[in-house]
This record gives C-alpha cells, sequence and structure tokens, in this order.
C-alpha cells in the first residue's frame, strides 16, 4: 500500500467495539462498558510503548493515534472509541472529518470529551466546572469549547495534575504520596475558584485516586468520573443507529493488544479491570 493509499477495504462482517489509549486509563472506560454492555466483543489496543501522549504535540498525538484506529479498522472494528481525553482532544475531530471519509466512511469513531461535557449540563447546579486533567487535555482547552458550544453562560477552571498518572502506575495510589499531590492540586483549583460544583476527572486514570479526590474534595461539589458516562452514552448510540450495532459482533469477548511488554500490560491492567487479563504485543 502506497503513502497516499490510506483507503480499508470494506467488509459487511460484523467486528469487535474497539477500544483505544495511549495507555492503561481507558481499561476503566471498557471496564464500565462491558459491564453495561456485556453482549458485544471489544477489542483494547494501549500504546504503552509510546506512552504518556499528554505531553506531546497536536501533530504527534493525532499520527499516533490513527496509526492506532487503522490498525482496529485492520482488525475488523467498525466502531472505535477513544479511550483517550488527550486522543479526543487533539485526534479526534480530524480523524472524523479527514480520514475516515478516505479510509471507510461506513466506520465511525467516537471520542470521551463530548458524553462526559453533555453529562455536565445535566449535574452541575450553578454552571461553574472544574476540569482534572494531563498537561495536553488541558493546554487543549478541549472541554473549555465543547462546554461554550453547548452551555454558553457555564464558567470553566481547569487544573492540570502532571503527577497523577504516574502514580497510578507506579501502583502507588493509594500511598502517601498521592495524598500530597491530589490535596495540592484540588487545593490549587478551589483556590482559583471556590464556586465550583462540578469536578470533572478529565484523566481516565483518575478513577483509581477516587477515595483521594474524595477526601480533598470541598462537601457539596460532585466528583464526575467517565467510565459511566460513556458506558450510558455508547448504548444511546448504539440504539440510535441501529446500522452501526449492526455490525458490532456480539460474542462477549474482551481481547487486549498492547505495544510493549505484554507481561507487564497484563499485570498493571488487572489493577484497572479488577479482573486478569491476558494482553498480546503489537507493533505498527
Amino acid at each position: 500500500m502506497s503513502e497516499t493509499d490510506t483507503t480499508i477495504l470494506s467488509t459487511s462482517q460484523p467486528g469487535p467495539i474497539g477500544v483505544f489509549d495511549s495507555g492503561y486509563g481507558g481499561l476503566t472506560i471498557l471496564r464500565e462498558v462491558r459491564k453495561l454492555l456485556p453482549q458485544y466483543d471489544y477489542l483494547y489496543l494501549g500504546d504503552n510503548a509510546r506512552a504518556p501522549y499528554g505531553c506531546r504535540s497536536f501533530e504527534v498525538v493525532y499520527r499516533f493515534t490513527l496509526e492506532a484506529v487503522r490498525h482496529l479498522f485492520d482488525q475488523g472494528c467498525r466502531l472505535v472509541i477513544l479511550a483517550c481525553n488527550t486522543a479526543s482532544a487533539k485526534a479526534l475531530r480530524t480523524i472524523q472529518r479527514h480520514d475516515i471519509p478516505r479510509i471507510d466512511p461506513t466506520r465511525r469513531v467516537l471520542g470521551v470529551i463530548r458524553p462526559t461535557v453533555e453529562e455536565i449540563g445535566r449535574v452541575t447546579r450553578n454552571g461553574v466546572v472544574g476540569i482534572l486533567g494531563t498537561q495536553g487535555t488541558v493546554s487543549s482547552r478541549s472541554y473549555d469549547m465543547e462546554i461554550s458550544k453547548l452551555y454558553p453562560g457555564f464558567k470553566v477552571y481547569s487544573r492540570a495534575c502532571p503527577m497523577w498518572c504516574p502514580l497510578v502506575e507506579n501502583l502507588e495510589a493509594d500511598g502517601d504520596g498521592a495524598d500530597y499531590f491530589v490535596d495540592k492540586d484540588i487545593r490549587a483549583l478551589f483556590a482559583e475558584c471556590p464556586d465550583i460544583d462540578t469536578l470533572v476527572l478529565g484523566c481516565t486514570h483518575y478513577p483509581l485516586l477516587l477515595n483521594k479526590i474524595m477526601r480533598y474534595t470541598p462537601a457539596g461539589v460532585t466528583v464526575m468520573t467517565q467510565g459511566d458516562v460513556v458506558a450510558r452514552s455508547l448504548a444511546s448510540y448504539l440504539q440510535r443507529h441501529p446500522d452501526i450495532a449492526r455490525q458490532c459482533s456480539r460474542g462477549g469477548s474482551a481481547h487486549y493488544l498492547t505495544t510493549d511488554n505484554p507481561g507487564k500490560f497484563s499485570e498493571l491492567a488487572r489493577v484497572f479491570m479488577r479482573a486478569d487479563v491476558e494482553a498480546s504485543q503489537i507493533a505498527f
């Protein structure tokens, strides 16, 4: 296939729902999706060899994400979820508008930011929202822009938390160091605006820090995680698009791919999935 030939031959045969993340965090999305929609087959891909994405440029995140999406398409996925806030922020729109029409217009790629923002409107009482995320997600201002489209009167305050993902991936989510950084970042966000009534965990690693986040979040503030929100949004999407649902195979299976060491992936993935995971290594 030449560099300019990006077309994937379309097939009507159903395939698994693809779930992509730069590493492990998207497993918290997959866990909730499988809980709500256990009948479908799923294929998870973590680009662990090139993680984290949060500090990378738009161009690099887009290129890496497109490579992953194409690989999942090659594996038969006709619907792919970008279960990664950074990829959703920096790559989703370009892939949807520019690449999918050339690759195969019958396929779909969805993200996690839009359904999260839609849920914010149902949760907040005063329209003052706090976002906690990676540096890439926060600097992209994707949440700010999406919220301003749907809810122009809302106020948004964001805080990058660069230490939270390393704490989770180094199995320090329950340690004293996590207390220090979670307290520090939440305190800084609410010092900027004490009126925040809804706090969005805009990174899929952060649910593993939920106990500490709840401990240091002011009373009366609603803390939003994304797993159940994305799961409900996907269920609604498939119900509204039966043609897409028919293209998703139903065997109740889940398979896991990583671009890094599969043994290491499987070990840490158990923490995110709360179940045994066996992964295979792939290369683009």
